[in-house]
């Protein structure tokens, strides 16, 4: 089996320096995972593989042999082959034709063989198990998923120089459930063929479950490779953080016993007659497997979606429109920050600024330099990693986007924070600030909401917990000792929950 391996890698940007010493070792037969926090190095570590930059110094060798990836070229030429969150596609072209690009198209007379294309595509998709994709489907209707399945397939066309190791880079952080499954049995597929693949993730779940081993960088360096049978999800995060597991979550507030929210009778969507207390300081979870109403709730509380019911902040009746809503002191993290919340292709401090423009404007123009400090100020209180309120979103880290969504939700000192899966995509690193950043808002008054599908999540971050079954929500339960297969067994209404 082919054996890649990188020692010793150093590189710099000016006085950044992006690695230090990283290593890697990859070989055929195996699904290999690489972590580490945001700015650990795995980026810079995947562009001097696919050629785009060189290590400043250290070796990049196969099979012993030292290799000059200088270009894309000759990455492709060393058989590795680079698939990334945001597929490059032709999308008004068919799927066979996106799977011919830059190839030779098969000729018959001097014409293009369509026949022997069509043909040639659906036996490079079935090498791979995938059965539902026709060669003549539009490849702009097919979904990232099974985008990304074609951009595979398209490797192991007939007479393709077939390549022996796959960087996979988040692969995952756009597809639905069924799409990622997908994606795994083809993973499967390559490897039972005796390929690598590198798997660069921070979804712990899909590592443990996919990897025969870990690599783990922090701060550019190697920290620890590890196979995933000798290591464990409490482990990588302490090597990825430098911190225990057990410091992930803050230790829990105390509520003042004050209600800021009353809700009664509450109906959106899938969610039927609701009704709870929020009080200032407290963290209330919701959870509920999906279609249980845990996002219509939250979307109703903002104003998004029309309500029945009677809600009441501080006693008055709250306000049916999201800029009523947030006018009265209520703040939402939604929870698909790219289609929701961020905008990406304007800068940082115009989303963080949207909900508050009264605040920052003066005769119809918003005063940026205002903008600007308040930017500054958020950014320092949610560990924001950026260079500055005119950075596009989009050049942000996905834990970054979230924690501009926090800057936006934080800015007006709300009276109750809604957070809608506030730590999806991103990674651990992020999560210990996020966290951190709910227990500070609730120690000073807020009242916060969480929705969220991870269990463990809820139990070691909230003080009670309220679970959703069919749209109802069925009782409240307090967080604190309570396990996951308890808190399971509840979502699914097998045990009933405790209402305090």
């Amino acid at each position: 089996m082919p054996h890649l391996a990188l020692t010793g890698l150093k590189k710099t940007y000016g006085a950044a320096r992006a690695l230090n010493g990283a290593a890697l070792d990859l070989r055929g037969g195996e699904v290999h995972a690489l972590m580490g926090e945001n700015g650990a190095g795995k980026s810079t570590l995947i562009r001097l593989l696919a050629g785009l930059e060189r290590p400043d110094s250290g070796v990049i060798a196969l099979d012993g042999t030292p290799l000059r990836l200088g270009n894309p070229a000759e990455a492709q030429a060393a058989g590795l082959r680079f698939l990334h969150q945001e597929l490059q596609i032709f999308p008004g072209l068919s799927v066979a034709e996106n799977m011919f690009a830059g190839r030779a198209y098969p000729l018959r007379a001097g014409l293009v063989h369509w026949r022997a294309l069509r043909t040639a595509a659906a036996e490079a998709l079935h090498r791979l198990d995938v059965t539902h994709i026709r060669p003549q489907a539009a490849m702009d209707a097919l979904g990232p998923g099974d985008q990304m399945l074609v951009r595979i397939a398209a490797t192991l066309l007939p007479g393709a120089s077939t390549p022996w190791a796959y960087v996979m880079d988040e692969p995952t952080a756009a597809l639905t459930g069924a799409e990622a499954e997908r994606l795994f049995a083809a993973i499967a597929g390559l490897r039972a063929r005796g390929a690598a693949v590198l798997y660069v993730s921070h979804r712990m779940d899909e590592v443990l479950r996919l990897a025969d081993r870990v690599t783990v960088l922090r701060d550019g360096a190697h920290v620890s490779t590890r196979a995933i049978a000798d290591t464990g999800q409490a482990r990588i995060i302490a090597e990825m953080t430098g911190r225990e597991m057990r410091d992930l979550y803050p230790p829990r507030g105390t509520a003042t016993g004050t209600v800021v929210l009353d809700v009664a009778g509450l109906a959106a969507g899938a969610l039927h007659d609701a009704a709870f207390t929020l009080r200032a300081g407290e963290v209330l979870g919701l959870a509920g497997l999906s279609g249980s109403g845990r996002n219509d709730l939250l979307k109703a509380l903002i104003g998004a979606v029309p309500r029945r019911g009677r809600v009441t902040l501080d006693g008055a009746p709250l306000g049916d429109t999201p800029a009523a809503c947030w006018a009265q002191g209520m703040a939402y993290v939604p929870r698909e920050r790219r289609a929701e919340g961020v905008m990406l292709g304007r800068a940082l401090g115009e989303t963080v600024a949207l909900p508050h423009l009264s605040r920052l404007s003066r005769g119809g123009f918003v005063n940026r330099r205002a903008e600007g400090a308040q930017v500054n100020t958020l950014a320092a209180q949610v560990r924001l990693k950026a260079s500055g309120a005119a950075q596009p979103c989009g050049q942000l880290s996905g834990g970054n986007q979230q924690k501009v969504l926090f800057a936006r939700a934080l800015a007006g000192r709300p009276r109750v924070l809604l957070l809608d899966e506030p730590t999806r995509g991103v990674d651990v690193g992020a999560r210990f600030d996020i966290y951190g950043l709910i227990r500070d808002a609730a120690g000073t008054g807020a009242a916060v909401l969480v929705a969220s599908s991870d269990l463990p999540e809820l139990i070691g971050l909230c003080d009670r917990i309220a679970i959703l079954q069919a749209g109802h929500l069925t009782g409240i339960t307090p967080a604190a000792g309570l396990t996951e297969a308890a808190l399971l067994a509840r979502c699914y209404g097998d045990t009933p929950s405790k209402d305090i």
